[in-house]
């Protein structure tokens, strides 16, 4: 989550906007869920803190609803895009089922990328559901931030990010 975050925040920033992203973990160990923030903002984005009432959650691991209170501080206005195969109306979430996007994003992975890293490829979901960040921001971001991994590994998570954006 927090290489997405980071990828929202340069995409936020080549739609114009000013944007933050940052994570927060303490001593977990690897795979222990954890938050990564993002804040974007018209103006100069100066607060540096955890987001207490988000405007949107990503939820790369639907199976944390049955642990954790995903939707705390959420409201009737927060969108939700969970990686997930699962029917919204399945899902153990307090939001209104309006407000919440699925995409399986796993599968997508798996399928074009090879591998269960589904970070990226939720993106897709994200600017498709939401239209908080672009398709073509999306995919400079994408450009980048996996400049030094080579053409393959960004043209195979440029297609899984417009498979997502269309799910």
């Amino acid at each position: 989550m927090v290489t997405a975050s980071e990828l929202i925040a340069i995409a936020a920033f080549e739609d114009g906007n000013f944007s933050q992203a940052f994570p927060s973990f303490g001593v977990e160990r690897t795979g222990a869920p954890i938050e990564a923030y993002t804040r974007i903002d018209k103006n100069f984005v100066r607060i540096r803190e955890h987001i207490y009432e988000p405007d949107i959650l990503i939820i790369l691991d639907a199976t944390l609803l049955e642990v954790i209170n995903a939707a705390r501080g959420c409201d009737k206005k927060t969108l939700a895009v969970i990686n997930t195969a699962e029917k919204t109306e399945n899902l153990k979430i307090d939001l209104p089922s309006k407000n919440i996007f699925t995409a399986d994003a796993t599968k997508i992975a798996l399928d074009i990328l090879g591998k269960n890293i589904a970070n990226t490829t939720i993106l897709g979901a994200l600017a498709g559901k939401t239209g908080i960040i672009t398709l073509e921001s999306l995919e400079k971001a994408i450009k980048q931030k996996f400049a030094d991994k080579g053409k393959n590994i960004i043209n195979k998570n440029i297609k899984a990010v417009k498979k997502a954006y269309n799910f």
